[in-house]
C-alpha cells in the first residue's frame, strides 16, 4: 500500500531518496536537507574525488545567473567563484585566424567557465558535510517498482543487488534515467528523444609558458565553420577545454577522419591558428570518445505524489546555450521555493513544479537548438554581428522596452518560455528594421530613430 502523506509535524522528518549524485542531484539533496529531511542518495559512479576521474566526455560548464542563484541558496556560490573564470565575450576565429568579437551582455556581465569535475567535487564535499544526507557510491539502479515503492540497487563493489524501500523518490539520474524508465512504462506517459546528426569530442589547447593562456583568457572562443564548429573555454591551469562539434557521417565528419595524418591535415586547413596550440591533437582525437547530442522531452514528470524527475532525467537538452546545468539548478531552486510555500503538501508541490517547469524546459530545448545554428554559422556573418550591435543600442536607449534574448536567458530569471516568446517577437522587429541599417552609424539617422520609436511605442511593457 502506498504511504500516505503524513501530518506537517511528522512529515518534516520524512526520509527522501535521491537517485543520481551528479551536479543537480547533489544540489537537490542539499536543498531537501535544508527542509529538515533525511536524504538517502545513490550514485552509479565511483567517488570521483577518490580516483582522480577524468571526464573525457563533458563540455566545460558555463555558469550564468540562474545557476549562481541556485548555488547561493546552499551557500556554495562564493567558493565556486574562486574556481570560475569570467568570460565577457565571444571571440570568433575565421579560417585565416582573423578575430571578431561579440560581448555577452552589458559591461561587467559575464558567463563563467567551470570544470564539471571540479564543481562536482566541491558539491560532494558539501553533501558529505551535511549530517542529514547519506551518500552511497557505486550503486546502480536496476529496477524501480512503482507499485511496491522499492529500488533494486546493484552494488558495484560487492556485486550484490539489494531491494530498498522509498517513501518519496527523486530521479536526478541523467538523460538515460532509470527512474524515468520506470515512469515510461506507466499509462499515458509521453516521451521523445531526438539525436542530432552531430557528435562532439573533447580536445585541449595547451597552457603557454609558465601557465599562461595562449589565447584570450576571459572569453569563449568559437571557430564557426558553417556545418561544424569548435569552441574553447578557459581552465585555471592556463589550458583551454576545446570541443569539436562535428557530423558523424559525410565528407567532413568523424567517419571521414580515420588516421592521424587526416586529422592533422583537416585541422591545419580549417582551424589553422589553433593547431600550433594543440600538441596532443592526434592522440586526443583518437583516445577521447565521440559523444552524442540528445534532446529528451517527457511528461508527466511525476508519478502520483511519490516520484519526481528533475534535471536531464526530465529535460535533457543540447549544450549550445550553456543552460543545461543552469536549468537543472533552477529546477532545484524552484522546488525549494515551492517547499517553502506548500510545506509537505507533496501533491501540490509536485503538480505545481511540473506545470511551471515543463513549458520552460521545452522552450530551453528549442533555444539550445536555435543557438547551435547561430554559433556554428551566423556568428561569422558581419550582418548578424551588426544586428546584435543594433539590438544593444536599442536596449541602452529603451531599457524598459528591450532586453536582448541572450541577456533574458543568461542574465535574468525571466522564465525560459517567456524569454523565447520575447526573443521571437524581437527578431520580427529586427527584420523590419535591418533593411534600413547598413552600418552602426545608420542607427542615429532620423529616419531609423523614427522607425525604432514607432516599434517601441507598440511595446507597452518590458520584453
Amino acid at each position: 500500500m502506498p504511504l500516505s502523506s503524513a501530518s506537517s509535524s511528522a512529515s518534516a522528518a520524512e526520509p527522501l531518496t535521491v537517485v543520481g549524485g551528479g551536479l543537480v542531484g547533489s544540489l537537490l539533496a542539499l536543498y531537501l536537507a535544508q527542509h529538515d529531511h533525511p536524504v538517502e542518495m545513490f550514485e552509479r559512479r565511483p567517488d570521483l574525488r577518490r580516483g582522480g576521474l577524468v571526464e573525457g566526455r563533458s563540455i566545460n560548464l558555463a555558469l550564468s545567473d540562474r545557476g549562481w542563484r541556485a548555488l547561493a541558496g546552499v551557500g556554495i556560490a562564493a567558493p565556486v567563484h574562486e574556481v570560475a573564470i569570467a568570460m565577457y565575450r565571444r571571440v570568433m576565429h575565421d579560417a585565416r585566424g582573423q578575430l571578431t568579437y561579440q560581448p555577452y551582455g552589458k559591461e561587467g556581465q559575464a558567463i563563467y567557465s567551470v570544470s564539471r569535475a571540479g564543481l562536482n567535487r566541491r558539491m560532494l564535499d558539501l553533501v558529505e558535510q551535511e549530517p542529514r544526507i547519506r551518500l552511497r557510491f557505486n550503486q546502480q539502479c536496476q529496477r524501480v517498482d512503482l507499485r511496491r515503492r522499492t529500488l533494486d540497487m546493484l552494488d558495484a563493489d560487492t556485486g550484490q543487488t539489494t531491494t530498498r524501500p522509498y517513501r518519496r523518490l527523486f530521479g536526478v539520474d541523467g538523460a538515460y534515467s532509470a527512474v524515468r524508465g520506470a515512469l515510461q512504462k506507466t499509462d499515458r506517459f509521453n516521451f521523445s528523444q531526438h539525436y542530432l546528426d552531430y557528435g562532439y569530442k573533447e580536445l585541449t589547447i595547451a597552457a603557454g609558458p609558465g601557465g599562461e593562456w595562449a589565447i584570450e583568457k576571459n572569453a569563449l572562443h568559437i571557430w564557426p565553420r558553417g556545418q561544424y564548429m569548435m569552441i574553447a573555454l578557459p581552465n585555471l591551469d592556463g589550458s583551454f577545454n576545446c570541443t569539436l562539434f562535428f557530423p558523424f557521417e559525410g565528407p567532413r565528419s568523424f567517419a571521414a577522419l580515420q588516421t592521424p595524418t587526416q586529422v592533422r591535415a583537416f585541422f591545419e586547413e580549417v582551424f589553422p591558428d589553433a593547431v600550433p596550440l594543440m600538441p596532443e591533437l592526434e592522440a586526443e582525437f583518437f583516445e577521447n570518445p565521440t559523444s552524442s547530442l540528445v534532446t529528451i522531452r517527457c511528461f508527466p514528470w511525476t508519478y502520483h505524489d511519490e516520484v519526481l524527475l528533475l534535471g536531464d532525467a526530465a529535460h535533457a537538452i543540447v549544450p549550445f546555450y550553456g543552460q543545461g546545468m543552469n536549468a537543472g539548478f533552477e529546477d532545484c531552486s524552484v522546488l525549494h521555493e515551492l517547499l517553502g510555500r506548500h510545506g509537505a503538501d507533496w501533491p501540490a508541490v509536485f503538480d505545481e513544479f511540473q506545470r511551471q517547469r515543463k513549458p520552460n524546459a521545452d522552450a530551453m530545448a528549442d533555444l539550445a537548438l536555435y543557438n547551435f545554428e547561430e554559433m556554428r554559422d551566423r556568428v561569422a556573418d558581419p550582418q548578424f554581428l551588426l544586428q546584435k550591435k543594433i539590438e544593444s543600442f536599442i536596449s541602452a536607449q529603451y531599457p524598459d522596452k528591450w532586453l536582448p534574448l541572450y541577456a533574458q536567458v543568461t542574465f535574468s530569471h525571466t522564465p525560459y518560455a517567456e524569454a523565447w516568446a520575447n526573443g521571437q517577437e524581437q527578431e520580427r522587429v529586427m527584420q523590419r528594421l535591418m533593411p534600413h541599417i547598413h552600418t552602426e552609424a545608420d542607427y542615429h539617422r532620423p529616419q531609423v530613430q523614427r522607425l525604432i520609436a514607432e516599434e517601441m511605442a507598440r511595446r507597452p511593457h518590458h520584453l
